[in-house]
């Protein structure tokens, strides 16, 4: 199964929440509570975050986090990959070839590779912005997407 992991869930629902008021300062309990998460887990999120400078950490008593740019510039595969490294759907993308021992006679390598680009690609299209309400149907990163799978891997 493919599948997200559990920090990066919770760093997408605490993004979402933050994207909603951009402008405001966030303390980690106060986010640790609104989202009913554990605050020792919410506290990791938010230094690797800001550590991939999605989000800015200010200090003193008006200190907390906040976006580190507009909700619309950061994308769910910005927070992916801070929260989990590149995507990478295979070994042999993240590794190329050194990392499989059949790669010089690998049918499928190729493909993956392809496959992968259209996959951050769709992830790309979809900002925090989007992320703090339902996307609609028509939504860009959504609309044709059939097309651009097609286009990416032909």
């Amino acid at each position: 199964m493919l599948r997200i992991n559990r920090e990066t869930d919770y760093a997408t629902a605490i993004l979402s929440l933050m994207a909603r008021q951009p402008q405001e300062r966030y303390s980690a309990a106060w986010l640790s509570s609104k989202r009913s998460l554990p605050a020792p887990v919410v506290s990791k999120i938010l230094k690797q975050l800001v550590r991939a400078e999605v989000l800015v950490s200010h200090r003193g008593a008006k200190g907390g986090y906040s976006l580190a740019r507009p909700a619309e510039d950061i994308s769910i595969a910005a927070v992916i990959n801070a929260i989990e490294g590149p995507i990478a759907l295979t070994d042999c993308i993240e590794g190329g070839n050194a990392a499989c021992q059949y790669s010089a006679h690998c049918a499928v390598s190729h493909n993956w590779s392809r496959i992968n680009d259209v996959f951050q690609t769709a992830l790309e299209a979809v900002s925090l912005k989007d992320m703090s309400a339902p996307l609609p149907a028509e939504h860009p990163s959504l609309r044709a997407l059939g097309e651009r799978v097609k286009t990416a891997v032909s």
